[in-house]
C-alpha cells in the first residue's frame, strides 16, 4: 500500500528526488545551523539556487532547536516553501521525541502557512545516522495522530524516499 485516506487527507509514498516535487512545500532536513550542505539539504541547495540559504541567515541567525521547524521561499524549485525540519543526530538523546517534534512542527507550519501539500525526506537517517526503520514509525504514527485530529486542513503528505529500499520500509509501516 503507498497510500492511505486519514480523515479528509491522504498520506502517499514515493520513490525519487524530493526536489522534483510541485507541491506546497518540501521538507528539508536540516541541521540546527540551517547550513544546507549535504544530502537533501544540499540537493535543495543546488537545485533552488542561492535565495533558500541567504533567507536561513537573514530570517534565522541563529537556527533553530533540534525538532523544530521554520520555513522559506523554494528559490528555483517547483515547490512552493521548504520546511527546515531539524531531527536528531542518532546518540545525542531523546532522539525519538525530537524527530516527533520535527514532524509535528512542520505540520503545523503547513497550518499556520494555510499549505494544502508536504513532502518529507526521511528525516535524521542519512549523516545522522537514525534508524529507518525508526524513522517511518515515527513520521508516520505522528502524521495519522495529527491528520486525525481534525485541527488540520492539510489534503496531502507524501513522504518521498530516495530508495526502493527505503519506500520498502515506510510501505510496511503505513499498511
Amino acid at each position: 500500500m503507498k497510500e492511505l485516506k486519514v480523515k479528509s487527507s491522504t498520506i502517499k509514498l514515493v520513490q525519487g528526488d524530493i526536489t522534483d516535487l510541485k507541491l506546497d512545500a518540501i521538507v528539508n532536513a536540516a541541521n540546527a545551523g540551517l547550513v544546507l550542505g549535504g544530502g537533501v539539504a544540499g540537493a535543495i541547495r543546488k537545485k533552488g539556487g542561492p535565495s533558500i540559504q541567504e533567507e536561513c541567515y537573514k530570517k534565522y541567525p541563529n537556527g533553530t532547536f533540534v525538532g523544530g521547524a521554520v520555513i522559506t521561499g523554494a528559490g528555483n524549485l517547483k515547490a512552493k516553501r521548504v520546511i527546515h525540519a531539524v531531527g536528531p543526530r542518532m546518540g545525542e538523546g531523546n532522539e525519538d521525541e525530537k524527530l516527533k517534534n520535527a514532524t509535528l512542527n512542520s505540520l503545523k507550519l503547513m497550518d499556520k502557512h494555510i499549505l494544502k501539500s508536504i513532502a518529507f525526506p526521511a528525516i535524521s537517517t542519512g549523516i545522522f545516522n537514525y534508524p529507518l526503520d525508526k524513522c517511518a514509525k515515527i513520521m508516520i504514527s505522528t502524521t495519522k495522530d495529527y491528520l486525525n485530529s481534525g485541527k488540520t486542513k492539510i489534503n496531502e503528505v507524501v513522504f518521498c524516499l530516495y530508495s526502493e529500499l527505503d519506500l520498502d520500509v515506510f510501505e510496511r509501516e503505513l499498511k
